[in-house]
């Protein structure tokens, strides 16, 4: 076996974002009247994809608005900050220079819509860095399956076995492990009550991305 390609998550994992998506939440079902339930997503049985998630609030909450309705106010309410103000995490850009430099291809795996990711990754000046970017704006079943990862792989021209992926949430741990890849964790502040799960199903557990790097270099000596 050997690391042929790293593929990232995105919000959480590449980005810190994850806040502006739990006040656009809020914002949104506040706008009709809806209160935001505690278990919001508790019942939701299939992937978390851009679209899935906009058929689940149609159907949870009854809404008039068409699926590409619900799609268009989230990407309007949240593109400003994709511009301006969400951060790549610490040490995410050290690790995208060292596998540049090495040659490992990298790729995105995301839930999210693929102009969100563009447009974030770009006001970071990373975009260039990215091989294939796969969204969850496509006609392709979210996470926990594996389908994200296997069509980002197959872009890269890559086996599964031969990837690494970095993820932040439980689905999207299982949806690489369900797909036959190795799995790096990196700890968000919003998934902690999953760390526990987390930490039971993910190859490695790290704090942050100087660790995942470390790891990294270490797994690649050992390979």
């Amino acid at each position: 076996m050997e690391i042929n390609a790293v593929l990232f998550d995105l919000d959480g994992t590449l980005i810190d974002s994850m806040g502006v998506w739990v006040e656009v939440d809020k914002e949104y079902l506040g706008k009709r009247g809806i209160p935001v339930p505690d278990d919001l997503f508790q019942d939701m049985e299939h992937g978390d994809s851009f679209i899935e998630v906009a058929k689940y609030f149609k159907q949870k909450f009854n809404l008039p608005d068409t699926i590409e309705e619900i799609m268009k106010e989230w990407t309007e309410m949240v593109t400003w900050h994709y511009e301006n103000d969400i951060p790549l995490k610490l040490g995410a850009r050290e690790l995208l220079n060292f596998l540049k430099t090495h040659k490992i291809k990298i790729g995105v795996g995301t839930s999210n819509s693929k102009f969100l990711a563009h447009t974030v990754l770009k006001s970071n000046n990373v975009l260039h860095f990215f091989d294939c970017i796969v969204a969850g704006c496509e006609d392709i079943k979210g996470k926990p399956f594996p389908d994200i990862f296997l069509k980002v792989a197959s872009g890269l021209g890559v086996k599964p076995e031969n990837c690494l992926v970095i993820e932040d949430v439980l689905v999207g741990i299982q949806a690489a492990k369900n797909a036959g890849m190795t799995v790096f964790s990196i700890e968000d502040k919003h998934t902690k009550s999953e760390w526990k799960k987390i930490k039971r199903v993910t190859d490695y557990y790290c704090k942050d991305f100087k660790e995942i790097k470390e790891r990294f270099i270490k797994l690649i000596e050992f390979l």
